[in-house]
């Protein structure tokens, strides 16, 4: 499997949503599995645009990303290209719902062998990325 795919309602509306993407400030608080923090070093949000990070774990280590915003398209759509290994494309949608947003999250990675060894990593990554932008969008209210 070389794509991995969640979804997640958030009770706010997709401008709201949209804001805890498009913010650096905020985008560092709650990018990254629970526990991590982020040091950003370059985040130039606008599509085209180079951000360049590194992620803390909770026992200390630290992971160097970087990664191009190659399409943003305010306030629905945003996908980021992780130019480092392992190389990926990550899709965020927003999109209208009874209750507010749904958030699509679709991460397409380049080598199926790559995300097969990582898939343990990555799908309760992904579930925790989602509650952490949930906690900084209702944070913001």
């Amino acid at each position: 499997m070389a794509t991995f795919r969640t979804t997640r309602d958030i009770p706010a509306p997709v401008a709201q949503v949209f804001a805890a993407l498009a913010d650096p400030q905020r985008l560092a608080r709650w990018w990254g599995p629970a526990g991590f923090t982020n040091t950003f070093h370059v985040c130039e949000f606008q599509s085209g645009g180079r951000w360049s990070f590194t992620m803390h774990g909770p026992d200390g280590s630290s992971y160097p990303n970087e990664s191009v915003f190659a399409e943003i398209e305010p306030p629905h759509r945003l996908v980021i290209q992780h130019v480092c290994a392992p190389l990926f494309s990550l899709t965020i949608s927003l999109a209208p719902s009874a209750t507010g947003t749904t958030v699509g999250w679709e991460q397409v990675f380049e080598n199926a062998d790559v995300a097969q060894q990582v898939a343990h990593i990555v799908v309760p990554a992904n579930e925790q990325n989602l509650d952490r932008l949930t906690a900084e969008v209702a944070r913001a209210v």
